[in-house]
């Protein structure tokens, strides 16, 4: 596929090309989708891997040696190149410098966010700002801050959209006053007022929040931590102009294999910033065990806690070259086309009285600022939620594969089903004995939602598919009726 970028006022040959272009790509890197039957809907929960990425991985595998890293022997040197040029290649990808930047591999994007909550200088005076809009994972940060004694405050989302109002943002960023001896504008030997983390892309709702904050931020004398995990999929994050100290991904989110390999994509100033609150083999160039002293490593290794996943992290800069083979660009307009298609089908989804079929939460159009990941609810015939659980049960039967729940973001989960905050603090003070006493106590038709995600390897006819099965499935029922009112938890 041409890796030429794509532009806005492509003809309509060069879509057409393109088009065909992704159905090719289908057939030869994903043929077991239609070979087995599958419609495969849930690509922000993960991508799907490339058949020449899993073939290619265990050509190098089973044709070279490679052994711990932590060594001078050829087996060792061997696997310590590819780690490099792996680290390399993620810098390239993100057009970042490596006299700016460092990468530290991890287990996941959740790993990286450990490493930095638990390395931040949490402390009373300082804040945690976060987006109501965050995944668990970054939700967990405000423990650090807690143990800490810092102060933490989330900025609500609010609108259809499920937005963040800039203007709130900016308040939170303001509040608390200033630390003494903290200059206004970014500095290096600076003290930090805190930590600002939110997500490029929402995992919840797509929506697309503002990279622009980052410098804003910085400004005001925060760090920023960026959950880019749904965001690079399908968008191009160009950290030579937007510069957060922190960026976390997963890379089987990007290109389906290797799992369990992340990267923290860290600004070197940051790191010096962090204060480890423990050592580990192959974080430390000197121990001594009786008279308990070390000295950590000055460099990525002082965060990388162990032996590295070795043989799989080669496979991200196999994943990375495949990526930029197909081009983002056109991954970009690829799956925003197909959420264009996707969200007008579900407007148009209604029961014979006219009624709507589709509460979709978050942007209804594609040319809002969204990713190709919508959350909704499915309506019976009057107007009732038609539990997720059982939106599961019928698409698995059909051969579809999405995700229902609360997909570990329970913030904007509240704000979709508009969950007050006095009705969550008696939820969180009451010892109820089940799921259903919860649901009763929030008042909640349903524990969460129904989300379709589309990625590189989705074609039209996935989208066809999923719209025709609720069609089919829901026009004209309602819920209590067939069985469509159990529960399931986030």
């Amino acid at each position: 596929m041409d890796e030429a970028a794509v532009g806005t006022g492509r003809t309509d040959t060069r879509r057409t090309d393109d088009s065909a272009a992704f159905a090719r790509l289908r057939a030869r890197e994903f043929g077991y989708l239609d070979e087995g039957a599958h419609t495969y809907l849930d690509h922000t929960g993960a991508g799907l891997p490339p058949r020449s990425l899993v073939t290619g991985s265990a050509r190098r595998i089973t044709g070279g040696l490679y052994g711990n890293p932590h060594s001078g022997s050829p087996a060792s040197r061997a696997s310590g190149h590819l780690l490099n040029e792996a680290r390399q290649a993620v810098l390239r990808h993100f057009n970042a410098d490596p006299a700016e930047y460092a990468v530290i591999f991890t287990a996941n994007a959740t790993g990286a966010l450990r490493l930095v909550g638990e390395a931040y200088p949490f402390t009373r005076g300082r804040r945690l700002v976060m987006s109501l809009d965050n995944h668990n994972s970054v939700n967990g940060l405000r423990e650090y801050a807690r143990a800490g004694a810092a102060t933490t405050a989330y900025v609500p989302v609010s609108g259809p959209d499920l937005r963040i109002e800039e203007s709130r943002l900016r308040a939170a960023l303001s509040a608390g006053g200033r630390i003494p001896g903290l200059p206004r504008a970014r500095g290096g030997g600076r003290r930090s007022r805190g930590l600002l983390a939110y997500p490029a892309q929402s995992n919840f709702t797509g929506v697309q929040h503002p990279l622009e904050w980052i410098a804003g931020a910085q400004a005001r004398g925060y760090d920023v931590l960026l959950d880019a995990a749904a965001f690079v999929p399908a968008n191009t994050l160009d950290l030579s102009r937007y510069h957060p100290d922190f960026t976390v991904v997963s890379w089987y989110k990007v290109f389906g294999h290797p799992t369990g390999v992340g990267s923290l994509i860290a600004r070197r100033a940051a790191l010096a910033g962090l204060s480890r609150p423990w050592f580990s083999g192959g974080t430390i160039y000197a121990v001594s065990a009786q008279a308990q002293w070390h000295v950590l490593a000055d460099d990525e290794a002082a965060f990388e806690d162990g032996t590295v996943n070795f043989l799989s992290i080669p496979d991200v800069t196999a994943g990375l070259a495949w990526i930029n083979r197909v081009g983002m660009d056109r991954v970009h307009a690829h799956v925003t086309a197909l959420t264009g298609q996707l969200l007008s089908g579900l407007r148009a989804l209604r029961h014979s009285d006219g009624s709507p079929m589709v509460r979709v939460y978050g942007p209804e159009r594609a040319d809002a600022a969204r990713g190709a990941t919508v959350a909704l609810n499915l309506l019976g015939a009057d107007g009732g939620i038609v539990d997720e659980r059982i939106v599961t049960r019928d698409s698995a039967s059909r051969g579809i594969s999405l995700r229902t729940g609360c997909f570990c973001n329970p913030g904007a989960g509240e704000a979709a089903f508009a969950l007050p905050l006095r009705r969550l603090r008696a939820a969180a003070r009451s010892q109820l004995d089940s799921l259903e006493d919860y649901l009763e106590l929030l008042q909640l038709p349903s524990a969460g939602a129904v989300r379709v995600s589309l990625g590189v390897s989705s074609q039209p006819g996935d989208v066809e598919t999923f719209l025709t099965f609720v069609s089919q499935t829901y026009r004209d029922r309602a819920p209590g009726a067939g069985g469509l009112t159990a529960r399931v938890g986030c």
